[in-house]
C-alpha cells in the first residue's frame, strides 16, 4: 500500500506537508504548484486517505464501486499565475477536491483552458466536467460538443442547458455600494479588474474578456444618486499588484475619494499597502469595502469589510449535483448561494452583518 512517505519521496517535500495537503489543511501556506504536484503524485500512485477509504466502504454497500470509477474533470479558466494571486479561485478548487475525496471519487483531472484542442480531447474521455469561472458562451458550446455533463461554478447558464452553482453578482455588489452610500459617502471610487480567458489559436493567443457585474452595479448606483464621475474608476487586471498601483494612481491624481468599493480582497490588500505608504489611515481618511472575504481579509490592518462569497461550498455543491446528474437526472438545476456583507473596521461602521 502506498504511504505518505512514498509520496513525499517522489515529490521531494516533507511527509508532514504531503499529509496536510492531502487532508486539505487550510492553515498550510504551500504554493498551488506544490499542492498540485502532491495531488498528481497521489493519483498516479493510487494513494487514498483514511477518510476516503472509509467513505468508499460505506458507499460500496449501496453503490458498489460506482463513484470510485467516475472520471471527473475540473476546468480552470485562470492561468497558474492568476490562480496563485487570487485565493478566491483556489477556495473553489479546494471545495471540489475535498468533496470528491469525501464522496470516494479518486479521478479528478485538472484542466486549464488555454489549449482548446487538447482540452476538447481530454473532455471527451471524462464522465463529467466542472467549469470554474465565467466562460464565453461560444467556448462553452464548443466544450459541450465533447461532453454534455457540465456543471458551471461561478457562472449562470443563461439558456438553462447546464447545471450551475452561482451567487447573485448584482445583489452582492449592491450590498457593498448601498452600505457606503447609506453611510453618507458622496465621493466613492471603484478599483476593479477585467476577467479574461487566453486561448491558443494556432500560433497566436486570443484573449476573450468578460464584462464585470461589480463595475456595472457601481456605475448604476453612482448614476442613480447623481454621484457618477468617470475619473473615480480605476481598472486593470485582478491582482494585489494592480490594487496597489491603482490606489497609488488615485492618490497621485490629487482628488482622493472618501471611500472605495474594491472588486476583490486581493486588490484591496494591495490598495491598503499603497495608502499606508502615503501615511493615509483607513477608515479615517479613506473607507474601503471589498469583495470575496478570503481568509486573509480578517487579518489585514485594518480588517476588511467585504462581501462574503461561500466559495468552498460552491465547489462542494458542484460535485454533489454532478453526482446527481450522473445518477440519471436530466433536468438542469441551478443553485444560488447567499452572500453576506461582513462589516469590519475598514469601512468605519460598527461591527455586524447584513444578509442578502
Amino acid at each position: 500500500m502506498v504511504t505518505i512517505k512514498d509520496i513525499a519521496k517522489r515529490t521531494n517535500v516533507s511527509a508532514s506537508t504531503v499529509s496536510r495537503v492531502l487532508n486539505f489543511d487550510e492553515t498550510l501556506s504551500a504554493s498551488p504548484e506544490t499542492k498540485q504536484k502532491i495531488f498528481d503524485a497521489a493519483q498516479e500512485m493510487n494513494y487514498r486517505t483514511v477518510k476516503s477509504r472509509r467513505m468508499q466502504s460505506r458507499n460500496q454497500k449501496s453503490e458498489p464501486a460506482k463513484r470510485e470509477a467516475l472520471k471527473l474533470g475540473m476546468v480552470l479558466l485562470q492561468s497558474k499565475e492568476e490562480e496563485a494571486s487570487d485565493p478566491y479561485w483556489m477556495s473553489i478548487r479546494e471545495g471540489i477536491e475535498k468533496e470528491c475525496a469525501l464522496q470516494g471519487i479518486h479521478s479528478l483531472k485538472l484542466i486549464r483552458l488555454q489549449r482548446m484542442e487538447k482540452v476538447r480531447e481530454e473532455l471527451s474521455q471524462l464522465d463529467g466536467v466542472l467549469i470554474v469561472g465565467r466562460i464565453d458562451y461560444s467556448i462553452l458550446q464548443s466544450l459541450r460538443e465533447c461532453n454534455r455533463n457540465i456543471v458551471l461554478i461561478n457562472q449562470d447558464s443563461n439558456n438553462d442547458e447546464h447545471d450551475a452553482v452561482i451567487f447573485d453578482y448584482e445583489k452582492a455588489a449592491s450590498l457593498a455600494m448601498d452600505h457606503l452610500i447609506e453611510h453618507g459617502f458622496k465621493l466613492i471610487g471603484y478599483i476593479g479588474g477585467t476577467e479574461k480567458i487566453s486561448i491558443e489559436e494556432g500560433p497566436s493567443l486570443k484573449k476573450i474578456y468578460t464584462p464585470d457585474a461589480r463595475k456595472s452595479v457601481y456605475e448604476r448606483k453612482m448614476k442613480e444618486h447623481s454621484l457618477a464621475d468617470p475619473a473615480l474608476l480605476f481598472i486593470r487586471e485582478f491582482s494585489i499588484q494592480a490594487g496597489y498601483d491603482l490606489m497609488k494612481k488615485a492618490i497621485d491624481q490629487g482628488r482622493l475619494p472618501q471611500a472605495f468599493f474594491i472588486a476583490s480582497d486581493s486588490m484591496a490588500i494591495g490598495a491598503l499597502r499603497a495608502l499606508h505608504e502615503k501615511g493615509l489611515h483607513v477608515p479615517k481618511d479613506v473607507a474601503i469595502v471589498s469583495f470575496n472575504d478570503i481568509e486573509m481579509a480578517k487579518f489585514t490592518s485594518p480588517p476588511l469589510s467585504t462581501v462574503k462569497i461561500p466559495t468552498e461550498e460552491m465547489g462542494r455543491l458542484g460535485v454533489r449535483i454532478m453526482i446527481d446528474r450522473l445518477n440519471g437526472r436530466d433536468m438542469p438545476i441551478k443553485i444560488m448561494v447567499p452572500t453576506t456583507l461582513m462589516i469590519r473596521e475598514s469601512c468605519g461602521a460598527k461591527h455586524g452583518i447584513v444578509d442578502s
